[in-house]
């Protein structure tokens, strides 16, 4: 018994940090790893890895630098124990936003460790407490206002606070006493992978149990293989990872998907035996054109494999009554020449996500007038394509009654034009307005208000009771008795 339990060793934590998109949560990032991770260190660091991990007192801390809560949310979507704590980072100059709420509740279903980060409290115009007040309506209550959630006033620009947040994310961790047994068999998960050109599946993982080395055999239900290299996040080569280490790994067979569980087997065949066949996705339903129903094409390019699956998840939460966006293609690439090709014989947008086309897919699209948009944030992407949906709905029009009019007399009338005399007897009467003729109860002619007088003088609007003179449109002859319907149609941009 004795032994078992001197197994179990203390592992630094994992922590992910979410927020709105403008809530500075990359720059908390950056400030942090500039000031923790050696620039002649650092200065290597070329790729984009998805974790990186700092030492403060002598203790190491594990950050997820995801593309977002999208990506977290696929994480936990599978069932991966990713992180341990959450940093919910919060614009104090803007308090709550509809991505805080998202983040809030992501962090309330992955029942991880939640810290509050109050950022740009440097600004004049900043207001922590009114933020807290915000939070305390979506369930979470910091200990200033009585609630049991630790939070700290942050700067991301002029540094302000960063040591205590690490500070505060040491002592939790000292707290929950996070801990793992090395003798158990490795596992951990998957939290970025793309397919290198020269270097071919490249994959980050964490580690939950065990010690991970070369030449190890791993599988996920995607992707198998024996591990050809470990490299930490500077990009050195390794001989072995310990528990909540982020390590790259090279000799999958392919990119496994973001937030897959990983497991060590003792030979290939075993390994290969865990791949699940790809479950076919159902898009019968969505590519189904109904009546009054368009279609969106797009091609999507990408870094990494994990922000295909982030971009996609996200844009199918866009309403899609009105329009339908097909995925037609997506990969991890530089665009090419033949994703120009396909988005001119389908009418394709090209999304490229952290890439770029190359430069004869550049010169191909421009001289086939083909759109390519370029993002490097997931929101912005998103709020671009929902913007080009609303552009491709017919405008919507809505027709609003003014006021009604009696029929008191018609003075002259040629060809389509004629000028009568009524009161107003509902609302008003103005320029530039339609004219609906009812008689009888029934609809008999709709023109148009091409002037309006009153005591034979021009007026730009007249009310209830009051009696006027107009000239009007249309194509059937107004008479005495009849009544007037004044209304305007106004075009208003289709919403999803």
């Amino acid at each position: 018994m004795t032994k078992n339990k001197n197994k179990l060793t203390s592992r630094p934590p994992v922590v992910v940090v979410l927020g709105h998109i403008d809530s500075g949560k990359t720059s908390l990032l950056d400030k942090i790893r500039k000031a923790k991770v050696a620039e002649k260190e650092s200065g290597g660091i070329t790729q984009h890895i998805g974790a990186y991990q700092i030492e403060k007192d002598n203790k190491k801390i594990t950050f997820i630098d995801t593309p977002g809560h999208e990506a977290f949310s696929q994480m936990r979507s599978r069932g991966a124990k990713t992180a341990d704590i959450a940093v919910l980072v919060i614009d104090s100059t803007k308090g709550v936003e509809v991505q805080t709420k998202e983040a809030i509740d992501h962090i309330k279903k992955s029942q991880v460790v939640p810290i509050v980060a109050f950022n740009k409290t440097d600004r004049p115009e900043a207001n922590p407490q009114k933020a807290k007040g915000q939070l305390e309506k979506q369930g979470i209550a910091v200990e200033s206002v009585g609630g049991k959630i630790p939070s700290v006033n942050v700067s991301a620009k002029t540094g302000q606070g960063v040591e205590e947040l690490l500070e505060l994310i040491l002592l939790i961790a000292d707290m929950e006493n996070f801990q793992t047994d090395i003798s158990k068999p490795v596992q951990g998960v998957v939290i970025e992978s793309y397919l290198d050109n020269k270097r071919g599946p490249i994959a980050t993982l964490i580690l939950n149990e065990g010690i991970l080395k070369p030449g190890n055999i791993i599988a996920t239900f995607s992707a198998f293989g024996k591990i050809k290299s470990l490299e930490n996040f500077k990009g050195e080569q390794i001989s072995q990872a310990l528990p909540s280490d982020p390590v790259v790994v090279l000799g999958l067979d392919q990119a496994p998907k973001v937030g897959e569980t990983f497991k060590l087997f003792n030979d290939l065949e075993l390994a290969k035996a865990q791949i699940k066949a790809p479950e076919q996705k159902s898009v019968e339903k969505k590519t189904e054109l109904k009546e009054g129903q368009k279609a969106l094409n797009l091609i999507i390019k990408t870094d990494v494999l994990g922000s295909i699956e982030a971009i996609e998840n996200v844009l199918n939460n866009l309403p899609q009554e009105k329009i339908i966006l097909k995925i037609i293609k997506s990969g991890v690439g530089q665009i090419n020449e033949n994703d120009v090709k396909m988005a001119k014989s389908s009418e394709a947008l090209v999304l490229g996500f952290r890439i770029k086309a190359n430069n004869t897919a550049q010169r191909l699209a421009e001289r086939e007038k083909i759109r390519i948009m370029n993002f490097e944030i997931i929101y912005d992407l998103v709020e671009e394509i929902r913007k080009y949906m609303e552009k491709i709905l017919e405008p919507e029009v809505i027709r609003t009654n003014l006021g009604k009019l009696k029929v008191l007399v018609s003075f002259w009338s040629e060809k389509k034009r004629q000028i009568i005399g009524g009161r107003m007897t509902e609302g008003e009467i103005k320029k530039s307005v339609l004219i609906e003729v009812i008689r009888n109860n029934e609809v008999i002619d709709q023109g148009k208000l091409i002037n309006l007088q009153k005591n034979k003088k021009d007026i730009e609007k007249a009310s209830k009771g009051d009696e006027v003179g107009i000239l009007y449109e249309g194509e059937k002859k107004i008479e005495k008795g009849d009544e007037l319907i004044i209304f305007i149609k106004e075009r208003k941009k289709g919403e999803l």
